[in-house]
């Protein structure tokens, strides 16, 4: 396999999607929805939805939710969450798609809560570029945050400082999440969501994973590492490789161990579904570009250190969100086939 650098991971499609943007692809982020935070008692609350509404932000820990057309309530569906976070472990928030229709929510929680609509009106327009990796072409679609349609002011504050400036460590270890977040028709909607709701909600500054990989394969650059577009990495002089390996951005998608630890989610919630074939391929292309780009053994331990803080943790070095957090992240019905996608790894980069 070719030796791999940050700028040939995903740099094919890279370019497809840079080049199709420079021809006058237009993208819309996500805004706030009028009104703000509501804040909402224990028990069941009812709730006209905003015009502009496409997504629901609801701060709980448990709970149950269901949603009205003009056909009535739907099924009661359970509040699922990945809780993220920079060096402390943050509050569990459950994203919600509304779908076409919807008029009303409800929402059935243990304590009180809060909940804030987003709206992710203007899909950005898909990529039609191939991601190669390692020189191979793998099929798989790569969109930056300009084709995502991220809005960076989101980022600073009034100020103009950003909230959650990048730095750059040595990656040690890979994390797979999930969003706990039924995918909607626009997958790329779902991630202006997303990122809105990390960046602003949860005032993480940004949102907290690398990279996330949709039901279609699909690949979206997440936490941003620098101006070039390139995911994950830094690039020169400010992210200087460390013995000719590449150092990442630090995100925020594992509370207190988050320095060295590249955060990749898979979109949709795998509590009781597993995710589809598509994404586990594009997964395993993505974690063997990372592991061979940084030098890892897929199906190792690493004995990780926290280069911020100090906090020590021993995990497998391609790992579930769980195996760092009491978290149900990355799904009941997903969290066992991260064995067989370590060995799957292992073999497209020849360590075993």
């Amino acid at each position: 396999m070719t030796d791999l650098s940050r700028r040939n991971v995903l740099r094919g499609a890279l370019a497809a999607s840079v080049a199709a943007l420079a021809a006058g692809t237009a993208v819309r982020a996500a805004h706030a929805a009028p009104g703000g935070p509501t804040a909402l008692a224990a028990g069941r609350s009812a709730r006209p939805v905003g015009p502009a509404a496409t997504h629901l932000s609801v701060a709980s820990n448990g709970g149950r939710w269901r949603t009205r057309t003009a056909s009535g309530w739907g099924d009661w569906r359970a509040l699922a969450s990945c809780p993220a976070g920079h060096e402390n472990p943050a509050n569990a928030r459950a994203l919600l798609p509304l779908g076409p229709g919807v008029v009303e929510y409800e929402v059935d929680v243990p304590a009180s809560t809060s909940v804030a609509e987003l709206s992710t009106a203007g899909a950005a327009a898909r990529s039609t570029g191939e991601a190669r990796i390692a020189g191979l072409t793998t099929g798989k679609q790569y969109f930056p945050r300009s084709a995502w349609g991220a809005d960076e002011s989101l980022r600073f504050r009034a100020d103009g400082s950003e909230s959650f400036p990048a730095a750059y460590f040595p990656v040690q270890t890979l994390t797979v999440h999930h969003t706990a977040l039924p995918v909607g028709a626009d997958p790329a909607a779902d991630v202006r969501a997303i990122y809105r709701d990390h960046a602003v909600n949860q005032d993480f500054g940004d949102i907290g994973y690398h990279l996330l990989i949709d039901p279609l394969g699909g690949v979206y650059e997440g936490r941003w590492s620098g101006t070039d577009q390139h995911p994950v990495f830094g690039a020169p002089p400010r992210a200087k490789p460390v013995d000719g390996k590449p150092r990442m951005s630090n995100g925020a998608h594992v509370g207190g161990y988050n320095a060295g630890n590249v955060g990749v989610c898979v979109m949709g919630d795998f509590t009781t579904e597993p995710p589809s074939a598509q994404a586990v391929d594009s997964l395993v292309t993505v974690l063997a570009a990372l592991s061979q780009a940084c030098g890892l053994d897929p199906v190792g331990r690493t004995d990780y250190v926290n280069p911020i803080s100090g906090a020590t943790r021993s995990v497998d070095t391609i790992s579930g969100h769980r195996d760092w957090l009491a978290t149900q992240c990355p799904g009941e019905r997903f969290f066992p086939e991260l064995a067989g996608i370590r060995a799957e790894v292992a073999k497209r980069v020849g360590g075993r």
